[in-house]
């Protein structure tokens, strides 16, 4: 064979073997990348990691990982009353007894600031024109520092009463006034006008003032009833349509007498002690929890049938945890106190 002829057929071979090889190369490479070879076993699963890691960083993961509830915590939405989760809106009005009046526009003003499309407007007047004007559907709540009369049950039977705090009468005087405490008769006997100066119940030689509520006062009622009893007021006392103006009327006379509630009672004047079989006993929240005060009572929203809408939410926010706290804030005594 000439040299040529040699060198084209080495040539044929080599390029034969050079294809088979890289078949081979690449069958080698295929099947150890699908893991179907007979490769080592540590090759097989070069592709798994980015499997995985693809798993963690898609957005189903990442949404999943950044929304969990913490277990036993209740969703927001859940554990927010109607009344603070701002959604109350429309207008109501809330009028009547003088006492309750301080209660109503504080737990008003915050019910306003939770709930900016709310409006609700607090006016005073009396237990009378509150319960007449709950009666009348002339306001949406009336306000009354005593219970309903007969006499309104039966003019508007649907009337209900929602107790919202209690309350205690305090005699105040001026804080010059040096008399200890008074008993029931010696407060009687003042008002009906049989003592008429300050030295017939042990103080001191000054003529008696005395200064009371109008007749439209639940308060009145209420003192009427517990004090007085059938023993009418004498003619010289001084009637006032409101708490605050009993209060500020002690002021320039130093030998005057009063009655408000006890929220009311502030440095201006002195709160007296009543005189409890020999006991004097003073007008203060934990006295009036325990019942050893004699002139205490409940305050009362009034409404005409059940309330709803922007009322019902607004009463349900007063008896609430933090309507309460704002009824003791206020010097008042909450409806869930107990001693």
């Amino acid at each position: 064979m000439n040299v040529p002829n040699m060198l084209f057929h080495t040539t044929g071979l080599t390029r034969t073997l050079l294809a088979a090889a890289v078949v081979l190369v690449g069958a080698l490479l295929v099947a150890g990348c699908t893991g179907t070879g007979n490769g080592p076993a540590t090759q097989a699963p070069t592709a798994a990691p980015t499997s995985a890691t693809t798993s963690i960083t898609s957005p189903v993961t990442t949404v999943a990982m950044t929304t969990p509830t913490p277990e036993g915590t209740a969703p927001a939405a859940e554990t927010t009353t109607p009344a603070s989760s701002g959604t109350a809106s429309g207008r109501i009005s809330v009028t009547g007894s003088t006492t309750v009046l301080p209660i109503a526009q504080k737990l008003a003003d915050r019910f306003m600031e939770l709930n900016p499309k709310a409006d609700i407007r607090v006016s005073g007047g009396g237990s009378g024109v509150g319960v007449t004007s709950a009666g009348e559907r002339t306001a949406e709540i009336g306000m009354s520092s005593r219970d309903l009369k007969d006499a309104e049950r039966t003019k508007y039977p649907g009337l209900k009463e929602i107790p919202i705090a209690r309350d205690g009468i305090a005699v105040i005087t001026h804080p010059s006034n040096g008399v200890p405490s008074l008993s029931l008769d010696q407060i009687k006997s003042i008002y009906a006008g049989k003592a008429t100066n300050w030295k017939d119940v042990g103080g001191k030689a000054q003529p008696i003032v005395v200064i009371g509520r109008d007749s439209a006062s639940g308060t009145r009622e209420f003192f009427n009833e517990k004090v007085m009893g059938k023993e009418a007021t004498t003619k010289a006392m001084l009637e006032k349509n409101s708490n605050g103006a009993v209060k500020t009327s002690i002021g320039p006379n130093p030998g005057s007498i009063g009655y408000v509630g006890l929220g009311y009672i502030d440095e201006s004047v002195r709160a007296v002690a009543i005189s409890v079989n020999g006991t004097p006993v003073e007008p203060t929240v934990e006295n009036i929890v325990k019942g050893t005060y004699p002139l205490s009572r409940k305050l009362y929203f009034v409404t005409n049938g059940d309330a709803t809408g922007l009322a019902k939410e607004f009463i349900d926010f007063s008896l609430s945890p933090e309507g309460q706290a704002i009824v003791e804030a206020e010097g008042f005594v909450s409806i869930t106190h107990t001693a």
